[in-house]
């Protein structure tokens, strides 16, 4: 071949290594308030007083900007916010600011890391003349299009530079009641809400009802507290609104009751032995309705590996992700897929509440999938796609494709789905196992979507069925490609289905055991060899009577005393 047609050699992407996921450190449970009138009026005033000084107090956590934790004065704001509430709603008010400001600093850290791989993408193609590929980096096709990059190159590292600025001085820009809903007072006519209606949002957006739990007090919170007896709640009212308790001790009852159905006996479990139970009043104003949620951190586990969990031979569940259904498909501890693969909907467009519903149906479903085939575990793809979402056309195509490509990546629930599934799982006694997705589409559609078609005979295999069998085969430890007698049309073949070959062994060296001929007539179902000096997977032939042939299988030239 010459030198100039010779084809370039790709090589392949470096692949993490399986790990189980972490199991969740906490729990969140939520009951309705059914309040009356009198009762929402004084959780609006409370809310509205101490978010008033919350947002006061994140303002000042900014200004003090990125200092050690002994210098951000917290003491010393405590101190200032305990002359208008009290101690411990001063204590939550000054934790809530400190973890908001540090989620800021991250979410910083993390825009910074996204437009600098943009920005280096963008500029590797205008490096390149319109139309040509140098060096695997193909330029853009027009000068229309070049110049258009050319401006986004600007825009982004405009963006850039503010944001190097902001992590510098430590000063992240914070809106409490959320940046979208800011934004769309400016425009309410595209968001189909009137001024009240987005006025009344706001202010609910902007209460502060949370109140942080005490070991070692009475029902775990002495600020909101549940009586379990009859589910009666009472909340200590600040110092300037002393004069509207109505229970002993500046404390106001609520007309309603709260009843707890989900994780009833973790949270009695709790607040009778005075363990710390955190409770948050939340106003939903689209549907005039406010929710009690109780959370409470839970013991740490130790979790198996995914090496010690393919070491029991346990079987898993694994699980493709897609925009618009879950494909699964039961693997056995060799890899093998067990039974016929399944597609679980998902059907996700339409209101937040409605999607998160239907995600939490379909997970449920997969769990229920697991337990009634004895699985240990779920295996998932890795996905964040943070890096296609940062780069966009760049590197996800042009044209009809690539648009319908990034609309079905932002439409995976990939964070959330992963998040669900964990806290799902873990409750019914299940692991997760995330892998790597790379090359588990290609491989599993060239590997495994022909054997798994002839293997189920009602359900019709799809390259995302494919795609599952080889997620679950690379968190066992296995390789994705399958080799040879694994699966097979025939009966009798996969009757007999060579799972060894999908498992790694070793083999006896030295002088283990004595040494074989090709002349040696092998009894049962161990290996032989065959007239071409190559391994058979099945015993020796034998006549309807039982008899061995007369002679040995595998004879060649030397054993006959015949030259070739």
């Amino acid at each position: 071949m010459a030198q100039g047609t010779r084809k370039k050699v790709l090589e392949l992407r470096l692949l993490a290594d399986p790990f189980v996921v972490a199991a969740p450190t906490g729990a969140r449970i939520r009951d309705r308030l059914r309040l009356s009138s009198a009762d929402e009026k004084i959780l609006m005033l409370l809310g509205d007083h101490l978010g008033h000084h919350a947002r006061a107090d994140l303002a000042e956590r900014v200004r003090i900007g990125k200092v050690p934790v002994k210098d951000n004065r917290r003491a010393e704001r405590k101190r200032a916010l305990t002359k208008v509430s009290s101690s411990r709603w001063a204590g939550a008010i000054t934790r809530a600011s400190e973890d908001q400001y540090r989620l800021s600093l991250r979410c910083l850290f993390d825009e910074r890391a996204l437009l600098r791989r943009a920005i280096t993408e963008i500029g590797k193609r205008l490096a390149v003349p319109c139309g040509r590929r140098v060096g695997g980096v193909r330029g853009y096709q027009s000068r229309a299009e070049r110049a258009q990059k050319q401006c986004r190159l600007q825009s982004l590292t405009a963006r850039l530079t503010e944001v190097d600025r902001r992590i510098e001085g430590g000063h992240p820009a914070i809106v409490l009641g959320g940046r979208r809903l800011a934004r769309a007072r400016h425009n309410l006519a595209d968001t189909s809400l009137t001024e009240s209606e987005w006025r009344e949002r706001w202010d609910s957006a902007r209460l502060f009802l949370t109140a942080d739990g005490e070991s070692g007090v009475p029902y775990g919170n002495y600020t909101i507290s549940v009586d379990p007896a009859d589910g009666s709640v009472t909340i200590v009212l600040p110092e300037p609104m002393r004069h509207l308790a109505n229970a002993p001790r500046g404390r106001y009852q609520l007309d309603c009751t709260v009843t707890f159905h989900h994780r009833l006996d973790e949270w009695l479990d709790r607040i009778t032995a005075g363990q710390a139970v955190r409770y948050d009043i939340v106003h939903d104003p689209s549907r005039g309705r406010w929710y009690l949620d109780a959370s409470w951190a839970t013991p740490k586990r130790v979790q198996p590996t995914a090496d010690e969990l393919a070491a029991t031979g346990a079987r898993l569940l694994a699980v493709d992700l897609n925009a618009d259904h879950l494909a699964a498909c039961v693997v056995d501890t060799h890899g093998n897929p067990v039974g016929e693969p399944v597609t679980v909907p998902t059907d996700l467009p339409g209101p937040t509440s409605h999607r998160d519903g239907r995600l939490r149906a379909a997970i449920t479903e997969l769990i229920n999938l697991a337990r009634a085939n004895g699985c240990a575990g779920l295996a998932i793809e890795n996905l964040g796609f943070a890096d296609a979402r940062a780069t966009g056309r760049e590197t996800m195509g042009h044209g009809r494709h690539g648009k319908n490509f990034r609309r079905a990546v932002a439409g995976l629930p990939t964070a959330r789905f992963r998040e669900r599934l964990r806290g799902m799982a873990h409750h019914h006694g299940l692991v997760v196992i995330a892998v790597d997705p790379a090359y588990t589409s290609r491989w599993g559609a060239q590997h495994w979507k022909q054997p798994l078609q002839q293997q189920s005979k009602t359900t019709v295999v799809t390259g995302h069925h494919a795609a599952a069998a080889a997620i679950g085969r690379r968190a066992l430890g296995h390789g994705l490609r399958r080799r040879p007698g694994v699966t097979a049309h025939d009966q009798r073949i996969v009757a007999r289905r060579a799972t060894g070959q999908t498992v790694p062994r070793p083999r006896a060296r030295g002088t283990a055991s004595p040494p074989r001929t090709a002349g040696t007539p092998h009894q049962g179902t161990k290996t032989c060899r065959d007239r071409s000096d190559q391994h058979a997977l099945f015993p020796v032939s034998q006549d309807r009577s039982g008899r061995q042939p007369a002679s040995p299988v595998g004879g060649d030239a030397a054993n006959t005393g015949q030259l070739g």
